[in-house]
């Protein structure tokens, strides 16, 4: 398989992939390096990141290694400019990526590799707060998310849905591991991220200081969906959920893994199987990634599914 790879990774051009390193294979240069395009590091995208580069470097051969980033908007454009060979985007995002509008002045290159799992939209605000609803963020001093994340993205959107203009509220724009060093501190009173269950991060804040989520009712749900092309589910966060006795209203998103168009079929190909092999050794750490599905994996409309994800697929149906 190692040879197979790195035959397959001899079309890419040098500039192609991220942090790459050529290292001479006779005559040759070889691309042994690639980058995956994560998240925050106390993130689900960082945590999966982290753990599916582990498994394809021991598996193939191939160094991969998971970036830092500030979530999906800026994952896209890593990709886009060879960056990144590979990333982890919301598909509210990637639908605005390969069409070219919101934060993309134009479409950007990139192809889906698998539907991973849902995403939740929470909103977190400590329990001594007299905040109750979203309309109650007007005025306040939150964090809507980092600059080029997929919060806020979304953050924005389920506002607007709740009639509240993101002016209204002093945005912080911090990632998750700021966000909840500030909500501790009293240096902000909301926060609003969107993550796999549980992502750890949040799991320590509930465990450490005593925060609630906002509910996002079902009205709100239906306004952001019918702005915004249905594609955002009604959900709860179940009972359990980092450690609360009640269920809260919410919405979810899906999340796909993503590639850069140029890629070579079999990369794409040898790090999905990579990806679907070892789904029980990363949900060990990572437990979204146990609902990774092959059956639901095909589903990124409106993102094209990449041809060598298209060719793993049908193999694995043959």
């Amino acid at each position: 398989m190692r040879g197979r790879l790195r035959r397959a990774v001899l079309t890419a051009i040098g500039g192609m992939l991220a942090l790459a390193s050529l290292a001479a294979c006779g005559p040759t240069p070889v691309v042994e390096r690639f980058s995956i395009a994560g998240g925050g590091p106390t993130g689900v995208y960082y945590a999966f990141g982290e753990r599916l580069a582990v498994e394809v470097t021991e598996r193939l051969g191939s160094q991969a290694s998971v970036d830092e980033t500030n979530g999906s908007v800026d994952n896209l454009l890593r990709i886009s400019e060879g960056r990144a060979l590979f990333g982890f985007a919301q598909s509210d995002v990637a639908a605005d990526a390969v069409a070219g509008e919101g934060a993309f002045p134009e479409p950007v290159a990139v192809r889906a590799v698998a539907r991973l799992y849902d995403e939740y939209v929470h909103v977190v605000v400590r329990d001594d707060s007299d905040i109750a609803d979203l309309a109650e963020l007007a005025g306040r001093t939150v964090s809507l998310g980092a600059t080029g994340s997929g919060v806020s993205f979304v953050a924005g959107r389920v506002l607007d849905a709740a009639g509240l203009d993101v002016a209204a509220v002093d945005d912080r724009e911090l990632g998750l591991a700021e966000s909840i060093a500030a909500l501790r501190d009293g240096e902000i009173e909301a926060f609003f991220w969107v993550g796999g269950l549980p992502t750890p991060g949040l799991t320590e804040l509930f465990a450490q200081t005593p925060a609630r989520l906002l509910s996002i009712e079902p009205t709100t749900v239906d306004r952001v969906n019918a702005r915004h092309d249905g594609v955002y589910r009604l959900a709860e966060f179940p009972i359990g959920a980092y450690g609360r006795t009640e269920a809260t209203a919410t919405m979810t998103v899906p999340n796909y893994l993503v590639v850069a168009e140029s890629a070579p079929d079999e990369v794409v190909r040898d790090v999905l199987r990579v990806l679907f092999e070892a789904r029980s050794e990363i949900a060990a750490d990572v437990p979204a990634a146990a609902l990774l599905d092959r059956r639901q994996a095909i589903f990124t409309d409106p993102v094209p599914l990449h041809p060598g994800a298209i060719a793993s697929y049908r193999d694995a149906r043959d």
